[in-house]
């Protein structure tokens, strides 16, 4: 791929855009990757969704999300083993092999080991269902301030202790800069993954931080040293997509296309360097 051929759009960063409006929307400024979340194809229909994808000559690089294995989930509900299969199903329907999983947050009964531990079983459980669908599941670690209510799982060794505990063509690794950046080991596990990251997201730390979840801030904004973290995913055999994932109120208020503009016309140097 060139380099702008591997940019792609995750869905919540141009959030106001129906699917519709985010797939002609990527065309438009020449982006032939889109980062979907379950909602808005669901909503969409899954069948509909691929037809459209294709008339306009865009893939789909991962699919947002399942998972909650603990039963915690701060945006209502908890484990439902029925939305995480549909979620396979519709990964597989548009045409993609890459669904994110998020773990979940602690048990109400505090016991963090258990937790961690249900995550893996979780996992266990899904694998049979999206290997006959040909979707890999990805583990993806969230920051260690997400751990109490969204993801027991927040570093990459633990992600990659549960992934080598799978095949390679069923579980893999989801690297995100937002999320595993600070980590003093991260370019250590990033070669220990190797080919096992299946999916590579892209956003800043914004200093200050203007929310603990909707803070993210486009590459070149913030003080993460992108362009490394991208260099190391590449060198240990990475090669595809690279997502750039925002959820920040002030990038939402502005028009999505100058959005796609800041992204592409920063993303050789604040994302590949």
């Amino acid at each position: 791929m060139t380099d702008i051929e591997r940019l792609s759009i995750n869905q919540i960063t141009v959030r106001d855009w129906s699917f519709e409006e985010t797939v002609t929307g990527l065309q438009r400024h020449g982006i032939g990757w889109l980062g979907a979340w379950v909602g808005p194809v669901e909503e969409y229909g899954p069948d509909r969704a691929a037809t459209f994808l294709a008339d306009h000559g865009v893939r789909v690089s991962s699919v947002c999300r399942a998972g909650f294995f603990t039963g915690k989930n701060p945006d209502g509900g908890g484990l439902d083993h029925d939305a995480n299969r549909r979620a396979v199903d519709l990964t597989a329907a548009i045409g993609c092999d890459v669904l994110y999983l998020v773990s979940g947050g602690v048990w109400d009964d505090l016991d963090l080991a258990g937790s961690r531990q249900s995550v893996t079983e979780g996992i266990a459980e899904l694998v049979p269902y999206a290997r006959d669908a040909g979707v890999r599941l990805a583990v993806e670690p969230l920051h260690p301030m997400m751990c109490a209510e969204r993801s027991v799982v927040v570093t990459m060794k633990q992600s990659l202790d549960i992934v080598e505990q799978f095949e390679p063509s069923e579980v893999g690794l989801a690297v995100d800069t937002y999320n595993v950046w600070w980590d003093p080991d991260l370019h250590a596990q990033i070669e220990r993954a190797g080919g096992r990251t299946i999916s590579y997201q892209v956003c800043d730390w914004l200093v200050p931080q203007p929310h603990p979840t909707f803070g993210r801030g486009i590459p070149g904004d913030g003080m993460i040293d992108i362009p490394s973290i991208t260099r190391a995913v590449d060198a240990a055999g990475y090669d595809g997509p690279i997502e750039v994932e925002i959820f920040n109120e002030k990038v939402w208020a502005t028009p999505p296309d100058q959005v796609l503009d800041a992204i592409t016309a920063g993303f050789a140097q604040y994302v590949l360097g």
